[in-house]
């Protein structure tokens, strides 16, 4: 195993320019060492196949140990999924999201702010089947195909300054979000692929290095990114009411096809989960992008990274006609994980107030 020390980021969000300035190289150099750090510890990890085989053993040994005495604590879930077992406790009660009740949090009305009400107009007049299927053969990493090779941290230097135009509760850099939300995870005490997913969840939001204003992939909270970010829905069937301004849903052209605006549209009832095409996004880019560099992230996170943004289905219960019974276990992670994504401050700190600290670790 590898040991990480402590890294603390003491980068200022409300500084004068040059302090800015120093106290962000101060943070990207910082994280490149933390990440440099979890980058090695991963290829370790990857290296040392000959000792799975125990460990696999040695953790399901631990499961069953933990599962004899599950029936005397009803409140906690024991999983064991890629060789993790551990303790899940669904109760989240304790994470803050700043200084606003959580019912303040993801309010989409008329008081929304344009930027905030055009990005989704967009979203519904672009995402289509054929645009889902276009974006489907850009992005294809099949055969090795990728568009750029990078470390991690390299990648979250790009990402340092993107500000996510689909948000209408934050409007600071989406590095600043990861960090929090890796965070909240942690003081949690969940695993370490959780935390990992956290730090990662946004990370197709890069797209926006290869994409155009006319993809919906730009960068800047005032450019084109209905491809970006956003709640996502089902692409090929009818969008159901329960996403956010449904008055723009007669604007998608897939609508006005009758092959594709019924309540199953394209697809057979209870197709399942992973027939679905959701509204082509960062979500998506991410989980194939991270199951082409043969990822050890278990399911469950991998479920995370690529649903996250599926508030129609997870949040609102849509699509239930499409989904297997076996889908729901799966539903369960990915809102357990959505009450940390939806973090905007840690402690009941202002998101202004609060310095995210770094402490990635991989075992």
């Amino acid at each position: 195993s590898v040991n990480l020390r402590v890294i603390k980021g003491r980068r200022s969000l409300t500084t004068s320019q040059p302090q800015a300035t120093a106290r962000r190289s101060e943070s990207t150099h910082l994280l490149t060492r933390a990440l440099n750090v979890v980058v090695s510890a991963m290829a370790s990890t990857r290296a040392a196949d000959e000792d799975l085989e125990g460990q696999r053993a040695s953790k399901l040994a631990r499961f069953d140990e933990a599962s004899s005495s599950a029936a005397e604590t009803p409140e906690s879930r024991f999983v064991v999924e890629n060789y993790h077992a551990y303790d899940m406790k669904p109760d989240t009660t304790s994470v803050k999201t700043a200084d606003k009740d959580d019912e303040e949090f993801r309010v989409y009305d008329e008081e929304t702010s344009p930027r905030v009400r055009e990005h989704y107009r967009q979203m519904r007049l672009n995402h289509t089947v054929e645009f889902y299927e276009r974006m489907e053969v850009k992005y294809d990493f099949s055969k090795g195909q990728c568009r750029r090779r990078m470390t991690l941290t390299q990648a979250f230097q790009e990402l340092e300054d993107y500000v996510d135009a689909s948000d209408p509760d934050l409007d600071l850099p989406n590095l600043v979000h990861l960090l929090q939300t890796a965070e909240a995870i942690r003081k949690d005490g969940h695993p370490d692929w959780m935390q990992l997913v956290g730090l990662v969840h946004d990370i197709g939001k890069i797209m926006f290095l290869w994409g155009s204003r006319e993809e919906g992939q730009e960068s800047g909270a005032d450019g084109q990114q209905w491809s970006l970010g956003g709640d996502t829905f089902v692409v090929g069937c009818q969008i159901p009411d329960s996403v956010v301004f449904p008055q723009f849903n007669d604007l998608n052209p897939d609508m006005a096809n009758p092959k594709l605006n019924t309540s199953n549209g394209m697809y057979e009832e209870h197709c399942g989960l992973d027939a679905l095409k959701f509204a082509w996004g960062h979500d998506e880019y991410a989980y194939r992008m991270l199951a082409a560099n043969d990822t050890t992230i278990p399911q469950a996170g991998l479920d995370m990274v690529r649903y996250h943004s599926a508030y129609p289905m997870h949040d609102k219960g849509a699509y239930k006609h499409l989904l297997r019974p076996e889908d729901e276990e799966r539903l369960e992670w990915i809102t357990i994980f959505n009450k940390y994504a939806r973090v905007r401050g840690v402690g009941g700190r202002s998101v202004h107030a609060t310095k995210p600290r770094v402490r990635p670790s991989h075992r």
